[in-house]
């Protein structure tokens, strides 16, 4: 069981850091085209899966709390991708368990 859930950790780890290499590609050209500007978060989730925002914002706003959308997640979509995904992927890969 531990080693399955060493393996899902790193797994979704490298998802994540697989994710945050796509904005990061995109804004690399951009630059290089010189129409730069950073990918926000919640493009890319819209982008993956267009209901999901909506979804996610009902939901928190209804069963957790108002506030939490509002001051929360609504400005963490806004900042840009790349480092939020890419710092959320070396967290989950820093937390697994160790091999002894």
């Amino acid at each position: 069981m531990r080693l399955f859930f060493r393996l899902f950790l790193g797994v979704l780890g490298l998802c994540f850091l697989a994710l945050a290499l796509w904005p990061a590609a995109r804004e690399a050209m951009a630059l290089a085209a010189g129409t730069h500007s950073f990918i926000p978060l919640g493009q890319v989730a819209f982008e993956l899966d267009p209901a999901l925002l909506n979804m996610t914002q009902a939901g928190v706003q209804r069963h957790v709390a108002p506030w939490l959308w509002d001051d929360v997640l609504q400005p963490l979509l806004e900042q840009p991708a790349w480092p939020i995904l890419g710092g959320l992927g070396l967290a989950l890969l820093w937390l697994r368990p160790r091999s002894r």
